[in-house]
């Protein structure tokens, strides 16, 4: 075994009080910006995420909220050194703090406003302190389609939020003139700014007791330690080249175009390479995101492939790890392409590649998930105080894929958001003019097989007030899939009915900036997990338990599962056991 870089010498002690200060550092990041900060998709939905990197920007530890900032964060800091490194873009200071919004650096959307701290210590710039998260209003178009990134909102290029302890006073202006809520975007932006004011504090306090060049050495030697545990995971996988293929609905434009997903993943030795090249090129619609989302997607899936648990999450990691991901793909978009929905899309691309290493390494995939946010947003007046609002409900939880050992998880967020969650019922009642009606599992939804899919989850929310909503969600089309003969799971479904109309009798498809009178209620539909294995492999007492629990009902218990039930739900074993000869039989 060769590491990328030779084994440091750093004290061991010293080494893992590093590692667990690093997690300190970012777990006290999170919670500041978390009590400071004024929109309920930061403090409630976790939308963020804040993280420590060395001086050329490599990764030491993230807090993560998105899995899929593993790699964005680190590229947007990278990207700002490059630009300061041109002269006549002037220099890093020990008090400047940087900021952009640049979708085709951080991989996301214009509502991802990014803020980097440099520190220095004895002189030299040693880390960074990073801060991602969302703003809920950039400016831009409400809801409905986008179809190029001008009128998604606000731009902002790498520049100096502060400079030299100074304030850029006029790009505060310029951001207050173009959002509509400018005192909520406001109070988020000073919540970032504590956060990478805290990781500056708390690492330099680091700095400071330890010493710069030890605790560097530290940080050094664990990234180390991660690559060797990586290549030692990696060496695990049979050798080979494995593929699948999967689909998106459309692009948000053009409805009903199927946009195709091809990964290819090549095995050798210690190494693993995920080839993208096959992946849809850059779409018309608004489902596109930028380079460092296509590197994220593999860095996801490795990660879950071989070191699901090691922490903190750092560069060492993903040293085994070679990506392919050519410019002009879906997640790998150039300008001016539209990125509002930037994180649909990857979520099935990890899935993708989970689905191609199954007849590789079984006991370590999973099937597919419910892959997508299933998230509402609206705006209208408020009633209360006539003023303008902008909410959103979700994200709606759904079903996770079975494993080879373990059913699926139910009303769980989709994978790219990691640790985010859905906002109290209350919280959304008492700030938007809505009623939460409903929310509950989706009986059936989780795929049939020896180990089930989990549950998707309905909420059903009326309007109290006139009010515009917009939901893009995908995944209507693809189920999510089973592995080695497990059934999918139901796809999202999501559709307005009006007062009076029969839910029963409406059809699924994005809610394009639709218009609600009061009483109208919008359906969101959260698919459920792909099974594994087949249905007739499930223990009857187990599938028995499903039907008691509601979760599965006792149609398809006999239909997919092959398991009779007696009327007080006992397992009738006999018809069970002629059930599944009768199956035996003609296969």
């Amino acid at each position: 075994m060769t590491l990328s870089n030779p084994r440091r010498h750093a004290d061991a002690v010293l080494t893992e009080i590093v590692r667990n200060g690093v997690l300190a550092v970012t777990e006290e990041m999170k919670t500041n910006l978390m009590r400071t900060a004024y929109n309920m998709i930061i403090y409630e939905a976790l939308d963020f995420t804040v993280g420590l990197f060395t001086a050329e920007g490599e990764t030491i530890s993230i807090g993560i909220g998105l899995p899929s900032f593993i790699r964005g964060m680190s590229n947007t800091i990278k990207a700002k050194l490059a630009y300061y490194a041109a002269p006549e873009n002037g220099t890093i200071g020990p008090d400047d703090i940087l900021v952009t919004n640049d979708a085709y650096i951080t991989g996301s959307h214009l509502n991802h406003f990014t803020f980097s701290q440099p520190i220095f210590f004895d002189g030299k710039l040693s880390a960074w302190a990073c801060c991602m998260a969302h703003w809920p209003d950039v400016g831009g178009a409400l809801g409905g389609v986008t179809s190029d990134i001008y009128s998604e909102g606000i731009q902002i290029p790498v520049m100096k939020y502060r400079d030299n302890g100074r304030i850029n006073d006029d790009l505060v202006r310029i951001i207050k003139t173009n959002v509509r809520l400018a005192e909520r975007a406001m109070g988020d932006l000073r919540a970032q700014i504590i956060a990478v004011n805290t990781g500056h504090r708390r690492f330099t306090e680091i700095l400071q007791r330890y010493g710069r060049e030890p605790v560097l050495e530290s940080i050094s030697r664990i990234m180390d330690l991660s690559e060797a545990a990586a290549r030692a995971r990696t060496r695990s996988i049979p050798d080979g080249v494995y593929e699948a293929e999967s689909f998106m609905d459309d692009d948000g434009l053009d409805i009903g175009s199927r946009v195709p997903i091809k990964v290819r993943v090549i095995k050798r030795g210690e190494e693993i390479t995920v080839d993208l090249s096959e992946v849809s090129p850059q779409v018309r619609g608004f489902f596109n995101s930028g380079p460092s989302t296509g590197y994220s997607c593999a860095q996801v899936a490795y990660k879950c492939l071989t070191s699901p648990t090691d922490y903190p999450i750092n560069e060492g990691s993903f040293r085994p790890l070679k990506v392919i991901v050519p410019e002009g793909t879906v997640v790998s978009a150039s300008k001016p392409a539209a990125m509002r929905k930037w994180m649909t899309f990857p979520m099935t691309v990890v899935d993708t590649i989970f689905k191609a290493m199954a007849s590789a390494i079984p006991d370590r995939t999973i099937a597919a998930h419910h892959a997508d946010l299933v998230i509402a947003l609206f705006h209208g007046l408020s009633p209360r105080d006539g003023k303008f609002f902008i909410g959103f409900v979700g994200p709606t939880g759904g079903g996770w894929g079975a494993k080879q050992n373990e059913d699926g998880m139910s009303g769980v967020v989709c994978s790219n958001d990691g640790d985010t969650h859905n906002s109290p019922c209350e919280q959304l009642e008492a700030k938007y003019p809505i009623l939460i009606e409903r929310q509950a599992l989706r009986p059936d939804s989780g795929g049939a097989g020896r180990y089930r899919g989990g549950l998707g989850t309905e909420t059903v929310v009326r309007a109290r007030a006139p009010m515009s909503v917009d939901v893009q969600s995908d995944r209507m089309h693809c189920p999510p899939w089973g592995l080695d003969g497990g059934h999918a799971g139901l796809p999202n479904e999501v559709f307005v009915a009006t007062r009076g109309e029969d839910p029963d009798d409406q059809q699924t498809g994005k809610v394009r900036n639709q218009r609600l009178r009061p009483g109208d209620r919008l359906f969101l539909r959260a698919g459920g997990g792909g099974g594994f294995g087949s249905p007739q492999q499930r223990d009857p007492e187990q599938v028995a338990r499903d039907v008691r629990q509601g979760y599965v009902s006792m149609q398809n218990a006999r239909e997919k599962y092959r398991v009779a039930l007696h009327e007080n739900g006992a397992v009738d074993t006999q018809a069970t056991q002629a059930l599944r000869a009768a199956d035996a039989t003609v296969e």
